[in-house]
């Protein structure tokens, strides 16, 4: 991401107003034109917390962007870098309703092209007066065979680890920039909202961890604006902030938006650090926040659906899914019967994903899961928090979903079907097999785990043998210590290369320093 020059920027304090509707073409583009007025900086619209592009397809992206005051979002984008021949779009305002943010769809874009971009605001009152534009870029799918490289992560400033500038930051963001992906996946856990941070933290040698404090990571996130702080506030980091320009998203949320291990019907009677005690309320708030501050596609309302899916060429599509809105009550998950009780994605979501996989043309079907299928997550006796209950018998409780998922992917011999995921704190492959499972009635496939990103690292958990899976690789020792901070070096990510000549899959899992430490080659069906 970049920032214009001294020079550059006396050009920016103007901007026509002629012409205020859809696309319009220009040799040099409005932010460069001759200054109609100018004003001291201070004046202008600032774009504070950068930019960030997201479900980038073949021709068409969302643009997103946080501004400091009520402003319009202005976009202009061009296949080259220098601007030469631009289209500018002319967005919507971003108002304290929106949390000061602002998004603009491109659409009829060029197929399999670099895109650059450049968002600028303009005066509430005055579109005659311009900020200065800050700047990204994403690439559009192809229409062709292309290699297409995905990179997905999850879990971002948790267990009390936060910004320490004089560490580095949030190392891995960077590091996951230099890696080049089309796409990155954030699978969850965006935030800890329920985590508030601590100035200080000492470290095993003794050394002082020194977290960047703001207002809303002073305490657990309760109102809109402190669950608004909370994603802004990841913002803060220079890595962070630069991955958003530099590579489009797809993002999806878990629990920590909201609150640990939440679900809809949820009470908190015994935490003292809330007020509000109603986790309906809470999750509305954060619902809200969240599909404000990541380019996610929005309603003409204003709402959006966090389940969905994101075609990238012919190559793969991606099905981002949602595992905590619509799910019962976490509990000993042994209910026999598929109900409001045992649903984990519920029945919508579950009808609207068979439709989509067995309506994908894609080679590879990429299931973006925020929770792994058979890792034991437990969190209290008898009250599980993920898929399985930790029985290795058939199929029970929020198990008897993904069951009937599975047997319709074999029924209807969907092919090439992969399932990425995140929530534990550690990096993983799981292969899942029939043979060694308790229910029988589905295909062998994989699972990989990545994470965190920016957040305490775990050891390995259990695994739940009632579709088979068998743990082929973990990233961390069984033992290992929990909570390790980002100083350890345990963070990690995946990547998917798919290669546009023989379709097949590279899977590699990722440390810090963006060294491989798993590689595995998936070779396509028919």
């Amino acid at each position: 991401m970049t920032t214009p020059s001294r020079r550059q920027f006396l050009q920016l304090l103007g901007a026509a107003g002629a012409s205020m509707s859809s696309t319009v073409r220009a040799s040099a583009g409005v932010f460069g034109q001759a200054p109609a007025i100018v004003r001291a900086e201070a004046a202008l619209p600032v774009v504070d917390y950068g930019v960030a592009s997201g479900d980038v397809g073949l021709d068409r992206a969302l643009v997103w962007a946080h501004v400091d005051r009520p402003a319009r979002m202005v976009v202009e984008y061009s296949t080259t870098d220098s601007f030469r021949s631009v289209q500018r779009v002319r967005g919507p305002m971003a108002t304290p309703e929106t949390g000061l943010t602002a998004r603009i769809p491109l659409q009829r874009l060029p197929a399999g092209q670099q895109i650059h971009y450049r968002v600028a605001f303009e005066d509430a009152r005055n579109s005659r007066i311009v900020g200065q534009p800050v700047t990204g870029m994403f690439r559009t799918a192809s229409a062709n065979p292309a290699d297409v490289r995905l990179a997905w992560s999850a879990d971002t400033v948790g267990q009390g680890w936060g910004i320490d500038e004089a560490r580095g930051g949030m190392r891995l963001f960077e590091t996951m920039r230099q890696a080049n992906p089309d796409v990155f996946i954030n699978l969850g856990d965006t935030i800890y909202a329920d985590q508030p941070l601590q100035e200080t933290v000492t470290l095993d040698d003794g050394t002082i961890w020194r977290n960047l404090m703001t207002p809303a990571k002073a305490k657990v996130a309760e109102t809109l604006d402190e669950y608004r702080g909370a994603h802004l506030y990841n913002r803060l980091d220079a890595h962070y902030k630069r991955f958003a320009a530099d590579v489009a998203q797809v993002t999806l949320w878990d629990d920590h938006e909201v609150r640990d291990n939440w679900f809809p019907q949820q009470e908190i009677p015994r935490d003292a650090r809330y007020t509000e005690k109603r986790v309906g309320v809470l999750a509305q708030r954060a619902r809200r926040a969240f599909l404000e501050h990541y380019p996610i596609p929005l309603n003409a309302d204003g709402a959006g659906r966090v389940y969905r899916t994101v075609g990238y060429g012919p190559l793969v599509e991606i099905f981002a899914l949602d595992m905590r809105e619509y799910r019962g009550a976490n509990s000993d998950n042994v209910q026999t019967t598929l109900d409001a009780s045992s649903a984990f994605m519920g029945s919508a979501q579950v009808r609207w994903l068979q439709e989509r996989l067995a309506a994908s043309k894609a080679v590879w079907k990429v299931i973006a899961a925020d929770m792994p299928l058979s890792v034991v997550v437990s969190h209290a006796p008898h009250e599980f928090e993920a898929v399985s209950n930790d029985d290795p018998g058939p199929p029970l409780g929020r198990e008897l979903e993904i069951a009937g998922l599975l047997r319709f992917i074999k029924q209807q011999r969907i092919r090439n079907v992969v399932w990425i995921t995140a929530d534990v704190h550690y990096c993983a492959a799981h292969h899942f097999d029939p043979a060694r499972a308790a229910f029988k009635e589905f295909d062998p496939f994989w699972e990989f785990v990545a994470g965190p990103a920016h957040a305490g690292t775990f050891a390995p958990g259990a695994l739940d043998p009632t579709f088979g899976p068998e743990l082929k690789f973990s990233g961390v020792p069984p033992d290992l210590k929990p909570n390790r901070p980002p100083t350890d070096g345990l963070q990690f990510f995946g990547t998917l290369s798919v290669d546009a000549r023989s379709r097949v899959m590279a899977v590699r899992l990722h440390n810090l320093s963006g060294a491989a430490i798993y590689t595995n080659e998936l070779l396509p069906q028919v």
